[in-house]
């Protein structure tokens, strides 16, 4: 076991902004942390890191209690490394940005020279060993700060939205190279993501939070929302203006929900106002995965849908179409 974390929560200001009451995450594993602004995905991956204590609860590493004092922090964070969103390097070359943490823990001149070349040659970036740091683009300060990560020889490596702000062509690039950490070094990867396809591609479990909670991985359209009955006793779910839907709950006023993008079905937008319960949306994007096909409908709100790929190409649908959309019961959870 890699973290153990029991009955956590992290408070500012009086509002809860994390509460998970047990998580457990193996060692040599890649995990996507997924969620939109203010889920708590951040805070949690800055707890793990070791930035930041919680407010209540345990965490530990390799079965051992964390104790965030200093002496005890100072020897976990020879292990547990940090690559940030917006790396900061020394206005020095690539070379001396790397060197500076393998010289301040007193490894030998040609041990660090060796250790350097291979971190580099891992990010592709040895060419780089002499230029200036601060000349390089958004995507190669990326890759020497993973290089930089690296060569402390860390036991977890955990990534802030690692391709957020690095130009397209590097943010394959940037997938492979946490992938090869993972399977090359045996380096555990915990990362923080928004988008979906990237948490399913890179990791091999995602863990979806939501308002600070944990929620379950396969419900990926998350929205708050207003249950009413009607006076037949039936109960809908509004999520925005046009969107109102039934659901199967005790519950009435505000809630969070979540919408499982395999159950949702597409229609026909001629099928709008002839079915019940059926609303209008639109393509604005189709993107391939393996076995299907994640189309993004913008109903007023973003939605997702996972269909397969067969589907999608017996029934013609391209971005820019019009479609009818209807939620089933069973593919609506209540939190």
């Amino acid at each position: 076991m890699l973290f153990q974390l029991i009955d956590l929560t992290k408070v500012y200001s009086g509002r809860r902004v994390l509460d998970i009451p047990q998580l457990h995450l193996e060692k040599g594993v890649i995990y996507a942390l997924l969620g939109p602004n203010g889920s708590g995905k951040t805070t949690l991956l800055e707890i793990l890191g070791l930035l930041i204590p919680p407010t209540s609860g345990k965490i530990r590493y390799e079965g051992m209690d964390i104790a965030f004092s200093g002496k005890h922090l100072t020897t976990l964070r020879r292990e547990i490394v940090m690559v940030q969103q917006n790396p900061v390097l020394f206005s020095t070359t690539v070379q001396k940005n790397l060197d500076f943490c393998l010289k301040i823990r007193g490894v030998a001149t040609k041990e660090r020279e060796r250790i350097i070349d291979g971190s580099l040659d891992l990010v592709g970036m040895r060419e780089f060993v002499n230029a200036a740091a601060g000349k390089l683009s958004g995507g190669e300060a990326q890759r020497v700060a993973i290089a930089r990560a690296l060569v402390c020889s860390p036991q977890v490596i955990f990534f802030d939205e690692p391709t957020a702000n690095v130009d397209v062509e590097n943010q394959g690039v940037i997938e492979r190279i946490i992938g090869e950490i993972n399977d090359k070094k045996k380096i555990s990867v915990i990362f923080t993501t928004h988008n979906m396809a990237q948490a399913t591609r890179l990791s091999r479990r995602v863990i979806s939070l939501f308002a600070g909670k944990v929620v379950p991985s396969t419900y990926e359209n998350i929205f708050s929302g207003n249950i009413r009955g009607n006076e037949e006793g039936n109960k809908y779910c509004k999520i925005h203006e046009d969107i109102n839907f039934l659901v199967d709950t005790e519950k009435t006023g505000n809630v969070r929900l979540a919408i499982n993008p395999l159950k949702i079905r597409l229609l026909s937008a001629q099928d709008i106002g002839l079915e019940k319960d059926v609303f209008r949306g639109r393509i604005i994007q189709l993107t391939e995965e393996p076995g299907r096909v994640r189309a993004t409908i913008d109903a007023g709100v973003q939605m997702h849908v996972l269909l397969p790929g067969y589907q999608v190409r017996e029934r013609s649908l391209y971005i820019g179409d019009d479609v009818g959309i209807r939620i089933p019961v069973e593919a609506v959870q209540i939190f």
